[in-house]
């Protein structure tokens, strides 16, 4: 009989993709993916080690499933960041743990349950110049229409509060004809939305091709049958270059979104946090961005209370977010980091002080929010079904405006069934903080 595996991915959607190479190499091992972890005889956690916060779920989740220990469980792996950073520490502190696994050793993890099973402790980490695991056959575990793309692994930025270059190692790109070969097999198998993902997306390409090639992999991407979405995630401010905003511009199957994480809107705390740009060259792709792009969406992401930072700071991030309006904004409050050059800085900043910041950014962006959703309602677009909702009633959906897992939804209902996975004409009849309520007025078979 086989063995029956369980995987609980955490953290950001690159962890899920890795999580998603381990369940394709165990499956072509013999083994049965299951999701119910009552009824896996192993168990993997495939962790998230980038703020405290992740860290602390992480741990919570490796102690639930040593509980499982007690019922079916007979094997109990922990993989992904975590892993890499305390890797001794969890077998330590966990008996119930039987191996770890670092961010570079995914290919191992069979070998690795047979050593368990043979009772060995196994701790493997360190690989982390090798990116070949990524063209490995992948099983999708989350909507197959809306799927990931990995172009990268690792990053060379270095910014001082960041532990991933430590956990993920240097920047290293994928080659082009294996992410062709990947989305084209993707496709085949019913995805119609690819989404970017990486460390830094902006860029991809450099250290294998000599210059960014981000515009040309979108434009071979957009070539693939069946692909119908190209959204991009992680590109920072100061790698936007001309290129890359006309291919959004022009390019039909990009959605006209993009994910831009600025961190601050203060110089002295971006050089603090090691930034390689500053609010000068933030401003400029921003507003290229809306200058060029009809109708496009930009998220970001920031941080309030780094080391150092003043009220005046403070306030210039906050004038910055009203000036400019982001569509979508998330806060995350600084996490002191060991091992990162701001953990040591001076100047660190009280909690309270700093959850005082994250709220007054949040309450500003609550209204951005509900004045740009507000202003949708009337016009009609193109969306995904993704799913029904739990009362059976709606279904639920995303326009080009909304990141799978990220952003909000629209539920929308419909005279006639809907297909999930095909795309549909919705009018937006009522606007709420971050999700709209919508009605299908054409639904498209292709």
């Amino acid at each position: 009989m086989k063995k029956k595996i369980g995987v609980v991915s955490l953290g950001c959607p690159k962890n899920l993709v890795d999580s998603e190479i381990m369940l394709g190499l165990l499956s072509k091992a013999d083994y049965e993916i299951v999701n119910d972890k009552e009824q896996a005889n192993i168990l993997i956690v495939n962790t998230c080690g980038f703020i405290e916060s992740a860290q602390q779920e992480s741990i919570n989740t490796i102690l639930e499933m040593a509980e499982e220990k007690k019922r079916n469980c007979e094997i109990l792996i922990v993989t992904g960041c975590m892993a890499e950073r305390y890797k001794e520490l969890i077998l330590e502190q966990i008996p119930e743990v039987d191996a770890v696994l670092g961010t570079g050793n995914y290919e191992e993890i069979a070998d690795t349950i047979k050593k368990a099973y043979k009772g060995e402790k196994t701790v493997s980490y360190g690989r982390l110049e090798d990116v070949d695991y990524l063209d490995r056959e992948r099983i999708i575990s989350s909507s197959k229409q809306s799927v990931y793309l990995k172009i990268s692994e690792g990053c060379d930025n270095r910014c001082t509060y960041c532990i991933i270059p430590y956990l993920r190692g240097r920047y290293r790109s994928r080659k082009m004809d294996a992410l062709i070969n990947e989305a084209e097999l993707l496709a085949k198998h019913g995805a119609k939305e690819l989404v970017l993902v990486a460390q830094d997306t902006t860029r991809y390409g450099i250290d294998i091709y000599g210059r960014k090639m981000l515009p040309e992999l979108i434009q071979k991407l957009s070539k693939i049958e069946g692909i119908e979405w190209i959204r991009l995630l992680y590109c920072y401010p100061e790698e936007i270059d001309d290129q890359l905003i006309q291919e959004i511009a022009s390019n039909p199957k990009v959605c006209k979104y993009i994910d831009i994480p600025i961190q601050h809107a203060s110089d002295r705390i971006l050089k603090l946090m090691g930034r390689r740009g500053d609010i000068s060259d933030i401003r400029t792709a921003l507003y290229k961005l809306r200058e060029n792009v009809k109708d496009i969406v930009i998220r970001t992401t920031l941080i309030v209370g780094f080391p150092g930072e003043t009220d005046e700071d403070f306030e210039q991030l906050i004038s910055f977010v009203d000036e400019f309006k982001f569509d979508r904004l998330g806060v995350f409050t600084y996490s002191k980091e060991e091992g990162t050059p701001a953990a040591k800085m001076k100047n660190q900043i009280n909690k309270k002080i700093k959850l005082k910041r994250q709220k007054a950014v949040l309450d500003l962006q609550n209204t951005i929010s509900k004045e740009i959703n507000n202003n949708r309602i009337g016009k009609i677009y193109k969306a995904i079904v993704d799913g029904i909702a739990d009362d059976g009633i709606f279904y639920y959906g995303r326009t080009y405006a909304e990141a799978p897992e990220i952003d909000g939804l629209i539920y929308f209902t419909s005279i006639e069934p809907l297909t999930i996975g095909n795309f549909v004409d919705v009018r937006i009849l009522n606007a709420e903080e971050y999700d709209l309520i919508g009605e299908v007025i054409n639904e498209f078979t292709k």
